[in-house]
């Protein structure tokens, strides 16, 4: 517990001050953060060829890096950009097709190139947009982690499956409740007064539940590769993916509904 505090200490420190400002300390910072996310997921599929992983990080940085002079959140997904993306592994699948590269391969690492790709650039889009989306965005996720793990340590007693053994649906009700409220608060006191008050709850708690499911999306990641955590970034907490997993699901679900906040 006490490395467990102690880590989450550092990294608040060090992230804050850079979200908090934005600009490039922040695209720097989003940029390091997504290719240790990225690098934490390419150790499961590629782990010994160079060019393999040297062509997907640059991939994927073109991917990410495009996000940086966007700030319309309906514009995440550059087709122009996926394009090339496509194009380049389809090459590299034709030029490394001899080595243990197959296709069921190439198309998991485009999956998730894609994916955390499309993820992170949605992160840095909302904080483009303003600084208080972005608290709110990260209310919710960090609202209903906290009380997720704390109603269902003292209430929790019916386990919701196998993924992730030490979640319960106590706890599941706990976090998004309390997610929700807290978020809701927020924006109403902070960001706009006058919105439907009843669409702003919807949408929140639909937020919440969406971040607790990318948490089992990656507990099943984890089981099924047979890992604890995706690294030993931070002590006590994993890597970059334990931290951030529920969050990448929820800036890919605040696409659909930026518009009616």
């Amino acid at each position: 517990m006490k490395k467990r505090i102690i880590s989450a200490i550092i990294a608040l420190i060090i992230t804050l001050p850079l979200i908090y400002f934005g600009g490039i300390p922040f695209y720097l910072l989003a940029l390091v953060v997504s290719l240790i996310a990225y690098k934490e997921i390419l150790d499961l599929i590629i782990k010994d060829d160079y060019w393999i992983r040297l062509v997907s990080y640059i991939c994927f940085l073109f991917l990410v890096g495009s996000s940086i002079v966007q700030n319309d959140i309906t514009a995440v997904l550059d087709f122009k950009v996926v394009g090339i993306v496509l194009l380049i592994f389809g090459i590299l699948f034709l030029f490394k097709h001899k080595s243990n590269f197959k296709v069921d391969k190439c198309f998991y690492l485009i999956g998730v190139t894609l994916f955390l790709g499309v993820g992170f650039s949605t992160l840095i889009i909302i904080r483009n947009m303003s600084l208080m989306y972005f608290i709110y965005f990260l209310l919710i996720t960090t609202m209903t982690d906290t009380f997720a793990h704390s109603t269902g340590t003292l209430f929790g007693k019916h386990k919701i499956n196998e993924i992730s053994p030490n979640k319960s649906w106590e706890g599941c009700l706990g976090g998004a409740f309390f997610g929700t409220l807290i978020s809701v608060l927020f924006y109403l006191i902070v960001i706009n007064q006058s919105i439907n008050v009843f669409l702003l709850v919807f949408i929140t708690l639909f937020l919440s539940i969406i971040g607790q499911i990318g948490d089992l999306f990656f507990s099943l990641i984890k089981r099924q590769n047979n890992i604890k955590d995706f690294s030993n970034l931070m002590p006590g907490h994993g890597g970059v993916l334990d931290r951030l997993d529920s969050a990448l699901f929820v800036a890919l679900a605040l696409i659909y509904f930026i518009n009616f906040l």
